[in-house]
């Protein structure tokens, strides 16, 4: 009997590319590593995937599929105020660098420095998994408008989110420095501070009014 649960050959093949290419890059990678490190046999990965891009495509994918589950949702879980979701999600970042001790990269991001000049379906690859991490910012800054200055720009604002985590990823990886990332972050905070009003908290009962003028019989 097949076992439900466990990971089709495919799903084995795309799950080690991507802890592969996150760990050594794509470049680095072989065919070779990918097979032992799935179990499968080189037929398997070319009847799935006939080209090495075509693995790199499913990655990708596999990518922008998980964001929500793998990503935002445990980063998000009892943060119920959308501008703390930010910086909620920004401290998942800062937990793989300090777990990693500082040699955590971005995969997404590392594998765009490394493809600087990649055929069209990967460059569109990469950036809808960029646009994808946008949107949900956005999403939570939508949730915050009314916090909000009426002419800030939402997007923008979303994207210079993904900026900071991407460079302060960058530096604390180079630096060997979580502080980096730190200082990153703490400086999006203080843009934040200046720009966001605070929630808005239950209204306490009005006081009675004082030196009322008495009403005229």
């Amino acid at each position: 009997m097949i076992n439900q649960d466990e990971p089709s050959t495919r799903d084995r093949l795309v799950g080690a590319a991507l802890q592969l290419f996150a760990e050594k890059g794509y470049a680095a990678t072989s065919i070779a590593e990918v097979l032992r490190a799935a179990d499968a046999n080189s037929g398997s990965l070319y009847y799935f995937f006939p080209a090495k891009q075509d693995l790199l495509l499913a990655v990708l994918d596999a990518y922008r599929q998980g964001i929500g589950p793998m990503l935002l949702e445990p980063a998000w879980r009892d943060v119920p105020d959308p501008v703390e979701r930010i910086f909620a999600l920004l401290a998942r970042y800062r937990q793989a660098l300090d777990a990693s001790r500082c040699t955590y990269g971005c995969p997404i991001g590392s594998l765009a420095l490394e493809l600087h000049e990649p055929d069209p379906a990967v460059r569109e690859a990469l950036a809808a998994n960029f646009t994808a991490w946008v949107d949900a910012i956005v999403g939570c800054l939508t949730q915050a408008r009314d916090r909000l200055p009426a002419d800030v720009d939402v997007r923008g604002l979303a994207e210079l989110v993904l900026t900071v985590m991407e460079g302060g990823v960058m530096l604390a990886r180079t630096q060997r420095d979580i502080a980096c990332f730190d200082r990153a972050v703490a400086q999006l905070r203080e843009h934040f501070a200046a720009l966001v009003h605070p929630a808005a908290t239950s209204p306490s009962p009005r006081a009675p009014r004082t030196g009322a003028r008495k009403e005229r019989p």
